[in-house]
């Protein structure tokens, strides 16, 4: 029953943020406004509701300290992101053809503020955090980045190998990125700064969305393995061997901290329970 109260809290100011997001689009003064709007109030909303169903102070989205993380999340989405696109490139598969708006990239930063704020607090705050204690990390990282992929498959362009591509790259890191930190700001920070990166910095299509008015113009082509075709870089093939790559590092980490839960009714390891007590 909280599983379902709090999605349908975040998903109610998701869904009004952008309905007015898209209502003032062509201006993108108000577009950065709202986008913006929209994720402080998504964040007040989760903590809100998680305050009245759960009776505790959601440490996972502290204010405290939420700098360091949600840096350190922009740089390896940024990073992340520089990197696929170069590989991309030099297949043949990715080419600026010119500049194109600074206006435009704006409207991005605040429409994507909003979509990295509400995707992650959805599925790695509400669906990864609650169900992880049930069915274990693994099952839990498996079962969130299927229905995070699903998720897209409305999105213009989409094919069920890009929803399993998305589901498997980023539903996947983005989950492990919590396992490894207990913290939602560094996937937030990384989801975020990919999406940002990727339409609003190097032109190309986000998440099948083609067309958006970045800093540059550019154009996809070759093979769909290599440039993702119409879908963008998250169908690419290079894309979900560098989601899989930052995926086994945060798991990897997440074991060190003793952060990988085991199914309900298995022992947990003694570190785990002592890192997860603390």
């Amino acid at each position: 029953m909280r599983l379902l109260k709090q999605l349908v809290v975040v998903a109610v100011v998701a869904g009004v943020g952008s309905l007015l997001a898209n209502a003032v689009q062509p201006n993108w003064f108000f577009t950065l406004l709202f986008g913006f709007a929209t994720a402080v109030l998504a964040l007040l909303a989760y903590r809100w509701v998680v305050r009245r169903t759960e009776h505790r102070e959601p440490a996972e989205l502290s204010w405290q300290g939420a700098g360091a993380p949600l840096g350190r999340g922009a740089l390896i989405g940024a990073g992340m992101f520089v990197a696929v696109i170069s590989v991309i490139a030099v297949f043949g598969g990715y080419r600026m053809t010119g500049w194109g708006s600074v206006p435009g990239a704006l409207a991005l930063l605040g429409f994507m503020a909003a979509a990295a704020v509400t995707e992650e607090l959805l599925f790695r705050g509400i669906l990864f955090r609650i169900i992880e204690p049930r069915l274990g990390t693994w099952t839990t990282l498996v079962l969130t980045s299927l229905v995070f992929g699903l998720a897209h498959l409305a999105n213009p362009h989409a094919t069920l190998l890009s929803v399993l591509a998305i589901g498997v790259e980023a539903g996947g890191m983005l989950a492990a990125g919590y396992a490894a930190t207990r913290t939602l700001w560094l996937p937030i920070g990384l989801h975020f700064a990919w999406n940002f990166v990727e339409g609003g910095i190097f032109g190309a299509g986000v998440s099948g969305k083609s067309g958006t008015q970045g800093l540059v113009h550019a154009v996809t082509s070759g093979p769909t393995a290599i440039s993702g075709g119409e879908f963008g870089p998250e169908a690419s093939l290079v894309t979900v061997l560098v989601g899989l790559a930052i995926t086994a590092v945060f798991m990897r980490l997440a074991r060190k901290r003793g952060n990988v839960l085991p199914r309900r009714g298995r022992t947990a390891p003694a570190d785990a329970t002592a890192t997860l007590a603390r």
